[in-house]
């Protein structure tokens, strides 16, 4: 009988000091942002505004994870003026914008274009696929040409036509 009681008490305070040393242990307060931040290249990761009923744009979000990117989706039914805000021209919105390492990008644009503008890093705002092609990331058809365009202070022009 004094045997289960001795253990009973060893445990009992091993359950205390334990406990304490958890209590007193430092908490990495670190926001889960940053800690993305220092571990991801910040060309690879992908801010996507987009309409929260747009199942393209979920297809183009699991899109870029599969290449290498870390997407943040955040829900915003005024994508389209927020991309008109930075810049994006209204014949030219695509179906949500995105943003990469300083660039904005509008639309379905594929991977190796968007990897084109982050290692050239030309003096444009950012490029956009207008509208929703079938060919394009995140649609069903894969063949055919996309031309995306890039825009900025100086104006719009045709960056890709692959």
């Amino acid at each position: 009988m004094n045997r289960k009681y001795t253990f009973g008490a060893a445990a009992a305070a091993a359950g205390i000091i334990g406990f304490a040393t958890f209590g007193m242990a430092e908490i990495d307060k670190t926001p889960l942002a940053e800690t993305t931040a220092i571990t991801v290249p910040a060309d690879r990761q992908m801010t996507i505004w987009r309409d929260p009923s747009c199942g393209c744009c979920d297809a183009y979000a699991d899109y870029a994870e599969e290449n290498g990117y870390h997407v943040t989706r955040i829900d915003d039914r005024d994508f389209d003026k927020r991309s008109v805000e930075v810049g994006v021209p209204e014949q030219g919105l695509g179906c949500h914008l995105a943003e990469v390492d300083g660039y904005y990008v509008s639309g379905l644009v594929p991977v190796e274009i968007i990897q084109r503008l982050t290692s050239e890093r030309p003096e444009v705002t950012g490029i956009t696929l207008p509208g929703m092609p079938q060919n394009a990331p995140g649609m069903a058809g894969k063949s055919g040409t996309l031309k995306t365009y890039a825009f900025g202070e100086d104006g719009v022009a045709v960056y890709s036509n692959e």
